[in-house]
């Protein structure tokens, strides 16, 4: 159990953060649940742009920071944020390129003042090249990075939704850890950096896995490249009795014969689909084969049967449900937010508050 009096991983560090919506605030949130103090600078009258688009989504990621109005157009303003940024140790901005030049904030203006800072910029496509102010939303980085050519199932367009932003969350969390990586370097050095966070560029470099498999099998089309990583035997999502879906994901040849144990598959428990290999090319007869089999079960009974032989099973989980499921709530991943309960920092470390962060701040006073 974590002691009481022992402090936080980030423990005095002070962050001045600029940024709006999701990719900023979900990375700065992150900071301020390892311990530092987060203050998020808003734009009068009405603060970030996502109190308005839905507080839902605004609490959960600005949860235990420090709110404060000020108008960057305003020079006395911009005066006294140079004094906070003076003491500060990150700070974050997530505007189109060249916006915070123009205020004279941007980090070659404040490295002679603020040789310390690590200075984070979050941006669609970087600081850099043609599409460096081109706007864009998640789907548009994924787009970019070649994550959307081979979502979907094989023959059909791009899945339009991942069910998450998954290029801002990528690219909050490489901002999460080359800010720590470029603090620890700052202990050596003395010295800050501008890290040029690209979502695109970070959503293409989780595209690497996938680039390799291609590289092996040989996939130089499109089609052969969904077909490579989409279609796999023992693998998916299984529609059972009750209307409830389990996740199997019997990859393995090892859990492939457990799966085989647990569950009638003929004509495919033999050897001769023993091996990855030869289940490949027969991959969706396979998986018709098992929805067959769970159609006749229902959830609980399948999962209970998969889990004693030792297969790789979860329970679709609806959002809904979460926070009531054992496995979570015995780990104590939730705290209650005001709109429904909010997960705190996945990862247990001495100092990180069990009880969370609270609510997120209301709009902040003005900066005079």
């Amino acid at each position: 159990m974590t002691a009481p009096s022992a402090r936080p991983p980030l423990d005095g560090i002070t962050v001045i953060d600029f940024s709006e919506l999701l990719p900023g605030p979900f990375f700065t949130q992150s900071l301020a649940e390892l311990g530092a103090r987060v203050i998020k600078i808003e734009r009068p009258p009405l603060g970030d742009n996502a109190r308005s688009l839905g507080m839902g989504a605004f609490e959960a990621v600005n949860r235990g920071k420090h709110s404060l109005l000020v108008d960057l157009k305003d020079e006395a303003q911009r005066e006294k944020v140079r004094d906070l940024l003076a003491t500060a140790d990150v700070l974050v901005e997530s505007y189109r390129p060249g916006v915070m030049a123009r205020l004279g904030l941007d980090a070659a203006s404040l490295r002679e003042t603020c040789p310390r800072l690590v200075y984070v910029s979050l941006s669609g496509y970087g600081q850099t090249g043609p599409w460096a102010d081109l706007p864009g939303h998640d789907i548009n980085y994924l787009a970019a990075a070649g994550v959307l050519a081979v979502s979907g199932a094989p023959g059909g367009g791009p899945a339009q939704s991942f069910g998450l932003p998954v290029a801002d969350l990528c690219g909050a969390m490489y901002a999460l850890s080359s800010t720590l990586a470029a603090l620890f370097q700052r202990q050596g050095t003395g010295r800050g950096q501008h890290l040029d966070v690209s979502l695109a560029d970070c959503a293409l470099h989780w595209m690497n896995p996938r680039l390799g498999a291609y590289r092996e099998a040989g996939a130089s089309t499109l089609e052969a490249q969904r077909e490579t990583t989409l279609v796999k035997a023992g693998y998916g999502a299984f529609r059972c009795r009750d209307g409830r879906y389990l996740s199997v994901a019997a990859l393995e040849d090892h859990f492939w014969r457990r799966l085989c144990a647990a569950l009638d598959l003929a004509p495919f428990d033999g050897e001769a689909h023993g091996s990855h290999k030869a289940r490949k090319p027969v991959a969706e007869a396979i998986n018709r084969r098992i929805a067959e089999v769970l159609e006749g079960m229902d959830a609980d009974d399948a999962f209970e049967l998969l889990r004693r032989n030792d297969v790789p099973v979860a329970p679709v989980v609806e959002p809904a449900q979460l926070a009531a499921l054992p496995q979570f709530a015995l780990r104590g991943k939730f705290e209650q937010g005001t709109v429904m309960p909010a997960v705190r920092y996945p990862v247990p470390m001495t100092g990180v508050v069990a009880g969370g962060l609270g609510v997120a701040p209301a709009l902040g006073s003005a900066l005079v």
